[in-house]
């Protein structure tokens, strides 16, 4: 499947701004089953400068910075990607848990996209006993890596409410858990904590989800939305789960970057120097090839 992304991010102030510096993540990434045909970047008001850069996780970023006063700011990503994924194994298949778990700390490999940097605690997924407790449940005794880690997937589906005025960007894990409540980052969130607790190598990964609209309606511009999910080392490589789902990461969904939470990814973070309110809008828009050809034909 090919997609077409666009991600637009604006900002609207009270009062003037007159220095801003940011880092945009909104590059998708080459990575397993998905390759970027094209990406680009348009940011107004355009920067002083612009420095681009891959972090040592392996994601792509524009470090930007804004001298000129300006009360709107803005940045639209436009890409092309290709999806092509092979089919998720049967859930039970792979390495027993506990394999994984001693390979992962008896390995040597240190570099950025080694299992070992998503194994230990980070700044937004601290490791809480409570949320191990959770986890055990799934795993018992030889059951394979990825068997434990789709069941724990499928608990979180249950047990957890999606309620996006439950929590913000900034609240605390164990609040979230507490709750049981919550968005696609705190689901991820959880199930990366409980991953770890039981020594599992867990990543963030951001990108998008392809939505279909009802039938016989038209897709809506700008509905679609940012999404989370968690990949899992099982042993042989990463896989993906979507707790908010209940599903295995398939074509619908399409890689921005993966990281330890979402501090590492974040699509657009900085800071501004300023006073006053500020409005934030963002779109986004996932539109596949087919129904590019479709609106094509009808044009």
């Amino acid at each position: 499947m090919i997609y077409t992304l666009r991600h637009r991010t604006a900002y609207r102030y009270g009062r003037p701004v007159h220095f801003a510096r940011c880092t945009l993540r909104l590059k998708p990434q080459d990575c397993e089953g998905q390759s970027v045909l094209a990406s680009a970047v348009t940011i107004d008001p355009s920067p002083a400068r612009a420095l681009m850069r891959r972090d040592y996780l392996g994601i792509d970023a524009v470090a930007i910075t804004l001298e000129t006063p300006h009360t709107t700011f803005s940045v639209e990503a436009l890409s092309t990607v290709r999806v092509e994924r092979p089919a998720p194994p049967p859930p039970e298949s792979g390495m027993a848990w506990e394999r994984v778990r001693d390979a992962v700390l008896a390995g040597r490999d240190l570099g950025g996209r080694a299992p070992v940097h998503f194994l230990f605690p980070s700044s937004r997924v601290p490791l809480l006993p409570a949320i191990t407790d959770y986890a055990r449940p799934s795993f018992t005794a030889g059951r394979s890596a990825y068997g434990a880690a789709h069941d724990l997937m499928l608990r979180i589906g249950r047990d957890f409410r999606f309620d996006s005025k439950a929590t913000t960007v900034s609240t605390p894990l164990a609040d979230s858990f507490a709750l049981r409540a919550g968005v696609c980052q705190d689901f991820a969130h959880v199930m990366i904590a409980a991953l770890r607790g039981m020594g599992l190598p867990a990543a963030y990964v951001s990108g998008y989800l392809r939505t279909v609209p009802p039938p016989g309606r038209p897709r809506l511009r700008g509905a679609d939305a940012s999404h989370a999910w968690v990949a899992v080392w099982c042993g042989t490589g990463w896989l993906g789960l979507d707790p908010t789902n209940g599903v295995a990461v398939r074509d619908d969904h399409i890689v921005v970057a993966r990281g330890r939470d979402y501090g590492d990814v974040a699509p657009v973070d900085g800071i501004v120097s300023g006073s006053g309110k500020q409005r934030l809008k963002v779109e986004v828009d996932v539109i596949p090839d087919t129904e590019t050809r479709d609106l094509a034909l009808v044009g």
